[in-house]
């Protein structure tokens, strides 16, 4: 049983790097009848603040919130109650969402944006192994900076969240999810306070409403999917190019992973 008394309205935000199982993550959590969710929230500021050059960056941006202090007010303040957000019983009755689930991306979280609105949020960490993250994401950019692959972001948040709170914030590693789902996704929904609900563990095909537009370009692979793919071990050998990049990642990576649920 979870150990944590659950609150009126539960705040969830899940810190990741890309290349990571953060969509199934978000299919998952997206698939509770008490949970809504939100796709990358702060993505359309970041592209138009940085000026990075990403596919549909100019999409993106046109179809997102660009002021990050109306995205802040959102993600902390808002409900999200609307008639398209509440799921059906099969008496009938409807299930209005006590879970507002969030997926981000930790390189989004720009300096400016400070820290101490997210000490309304449940902050929640999703990690990969480093290796596995830079040989993934050379596919798509083959030139990718420390700042690109977010591990040094994440470990920024995590710390400033372990400090605020007093206590180590959850974590999970990708690997131990895709290996046992039900045991690591019962160890984070009893970390912050709720119940396992099996409809976590599988989901339809397809893409959602609650995509950010970016996903015809990107999640091809999820939309397939049905569920969490079997982990299978790849060697990933990192070029030597990156292998600077690759050793301060894994420090960022080792100081979470050695607190990860298990």
């Amino acid at each position: 049983m979870p150990n944590v008394h659950q609150p009126e309205f539960l705040r969830i935000a899940m810190w990741s790097g890309p290349r990571n199982i953060s969509t199934a993550m978000m299919r998952s959590w997206g698939n509770r009848p008490d949970t809504i969710v939100v796709d990358e929230p702060l993505y359309a500021y970041y592209l138009k603040a940085t000026g990075k050059d990403h596919p549909m960056a100019r999409e993106i941006i046109a179809a997102g919130e660009t002021d990050w202090r109306k995205v802040v007010t959102d993600l902390t303040e808002s409900r999200h109650k609307g008639p398209s957000q509440i799921s059906p019983r099969k008496d009938g009755s409807h299930i209005t969402p006590q879970i507002f689930y969030q997926k981000h991306m930790t390189h989004h979280l720009l300096p400016e944006m400070g820290r101490n609105w997210l000490a309304g949020l449940t902050n929640c960490f999703l990690i990969r192994d480093p290796a596995e993250v830079i040989t993934s994401y050379i596919r798509k950019n083959e030139d990718p900076t420390l700042e690109d692959v977010g591990f040094v972001q994440q470990a920024e948040i995590f710390e400033w969240e372990r400090e605020r709170s007093g206590k180590v914030p959850p974590v999970i590693d990708a690997r131990d999810v895709l290996q046992n789902p039900e045991r690591t996704l019962r160890l984070l929904c009893d970390a912050v306070g709720i119940e396992f609900d099996r409809a976590m563990l599988s989901w339809p095909q397809g893409l959602r409403e609650t995509d950010g537009v970016w996903a015809k370009h990107w999640y091809g692979e999820v939309a397939k999917s049905t569920g969490f793919e079997p982990y299978r071990a790849r060697h990933s050998e990192v070029p030597e190019r990156l292998r600077d990049i690759e050793a301060r990642c894994r420090t960022c990576y080792e100081t979470l992973y050695q607190y990860r649920l298990r």
